[in-house]
């Protein structure tokens, strides 16, 4: 019951599994949560027991508030605590916003943003000892992208929303920043009609001379986590290679 325990939201694949095993390396026992896949949950689970660390699996559509609580109360049974919360989880529907429904925008909303609020106050029960809250963004909060209107919108409320967390549970000694990333080439970016062209702007166009990997996000996930990072509160650090400069 001792050690440190991190909570990442759709840690089944992408930059959410990557920051889980990162986690794992740094001695925190995993609470991997998935929404679809157990098999791809299963794997991760399976990489971060061969490091020696205790893995917790949760299926749960964090855009429904009675399975969030669910998930959590998991968590405390299981572990009694919570050291790190990543908000990774992510989904949308890529369309014109003439196109847009209304089913459309509150399944974004729902799992993009809703998931945050709800989340982070199960997280706060469980962090007596103070944590980390990160949540994983993109430059559509603050950028136009094609088709992106529900996502970048939803987006722009989670980096809203860090800034009024980072500072009502600071008194708990909760920290809590956000990392946006530039074009990062993951599965969910399959989903994009215009992947292609996407992909190939962010190549050419990223003044650091190569696109954003997954890597880049995780490393400032895993720094924004440190105590080094402990007076940084309600940020959004860009992870863009300096592409968002650019107008």
């Amino acid at each position: 019951m001792t050690n440190k325990v991190a909570l990442i939201t759709g840690s089944s694949r992408g930059i959410g599994k990557a920051t889980a095993i990162s986690l794992a390396k740094e001695g925190y026992d995993i609470v991997i949560n998935y929404a679809r896949s157990r098999k791809a949950a299963q794997e991760t689970a399976d990489e971060i027991t061969a490091l020696g660390r205790k893995v917790l699996l949760v299926k749960a559509n964090v855009g429904d508030v009675e399975k969030i609580k669910a998930m959590f109360a998991e968590v405390k049974e299981e572990f009694g605590r919570l050291d790190v919360f990543v908000n990774n989880a992510a989904s949308g529907v890529l369309r014109p916003i003439m196109e847009l429904e209304e089913s459309h925008w509150n399944w974004t909303m729902n799992i993009n943003s809703k998931a945050l609020l709800f989340c982070a106050q199960e997280a706060a029960k469980l962090m007596d000892k103070g944590g980390k809250i990160v949540s994983i963004s993109s430059l559509g909060a603050i950028r136009y992208l094609e088709n992106y209107t529900t996502v970048g919108v939803s987006k722009a409320a989670v980096e809203a929303l860090t800034r009024y967390l980072a500072v009502e549970l600071a008194p708990k000694n909760i920290v809590v920043n956000a990392v946006s990333g530039g074009a990062v080439d993951t599965e969910a970016l399959t989903h994009f009609p215009n992947r292609e062209e996407l992909l190939q702007a962010a190549a050419d166009k990223t003044p650091a001379g190569r696109m954003v990997e997954m890597e880049d996000l995780v490393n400032t996930v895993m720094f924004l986590v440190s105590d080094d990072a402990s007076m940084i509160r309600g940020q959004t650090i860009i992870v863009d290679g300096g592409i968002s400069l650019l107008v």
